[in-house]
């Protein structure tokens, strides 16, 4: 059965304020598992693997660095501490070698590096895209560059809003993917740049569809990067809008 968590960078400011009622009131909303990203300075991984524990709440993975050079213990500690067997590179900022294909075969050398870490570690690594692996650079696409040269341990947690922002048809890449995502990264809105998101259902990307192109094992990630309503209120619409679409 498919998990379907809340990406915390949604809520980050209420977390920020009171991580403990933030937890509470993603747990009430619905939610069964979260996902986890960089924290505000004032809460611990430790401190919020205990909220999360507190409120049965699992973690689905960890968005954050590389587990390469002086961050390798940080991240390995910090998942040991969260309890996630999952661990994705966020890929931002924009790193400068997306810039030619052969900027991103000397990160597919790092990514693959750092997935050797993981699975030392008994971790999985995932890739987390934006919108610039969707648009062509020297003719190609970066995440089909990506798809062919990554071992298949890699996995790809598909954002499929940034995908749609860059031109391209969401629905397609999962299928073409296939089992090459075992994340996806679900987001509504007007997938317009500089413009806020919406709760699922009420923009223009197609998530039913995206949801049933994925195979059945991929897990689902809510996120709202940016939210003109009250976060913690289009979580739990997006929530119900998945658990009515299926």
């Amino acid at each position: 059965m498919r998990t379907i968590a809340l990406q915390l960078y949604t809520v980050r400011q209420a977390l920020a304020r009171d991580a403990g009622e933030t937890v509470r009131r993603v747990r009430e909303a619905g939610y069964q598992a979260v996902e986890v990203a960089p924290l505000p300075p004032e809460l611990t991984s430790r401190q919020l693997g205990d909220l999360l524990r507190d409120f049965g709440l699992s973690v689905t993975a960890v968005h954050g660095e590389l587990p390469l050079g002086e961050r390798r213990a940080e991240v390995l500690d910090t998942a040991a501490e969260l309890g996630a067997t999952r661990l994705i590179w966020h890929g931002w900022p924009r790193d400068p070698a997306c810039d030619s294909l052969e900027g991103y075969r000397r990160l597919v050398e790092r990514y693959s590096e750092a997935s050797h870490v993981a699975r030392e570690q008994g971790l999985q690594l995932g890739l987390h895209n934006h919108w610039w692996e969707c648009e062509r650079v020297d003719g190609r696409y970066p995440y089909q560059l990506l798809h062919q040269l990554l071992a298949p341990e890699v996995f790809f947690e598909l954002d499929v809003y940034w995908a749609q922002t860059a031109g391209l048809d969401p629905v397609r890449i999962v299928e073409e993917l296939g089992s090459r995502v075992s994340l996806l990264h679900l987001k509504d809105g007007p997938a317009v740049h500089g413009q806020p998101m919406t709760a699922l259902g009420e923009g223009i990307v197609a998530i039913p569809d995206v949801v049933r192109a994925a195979q059945a094992s991929a897990d689902l990630v809510v996120e709202l990067d940016e939210c003109a309503t009250d976060p913690m209120a289009a979580a739990r619409r997006s929530l119900q809008f998945l658990l009515q679409a299926k």
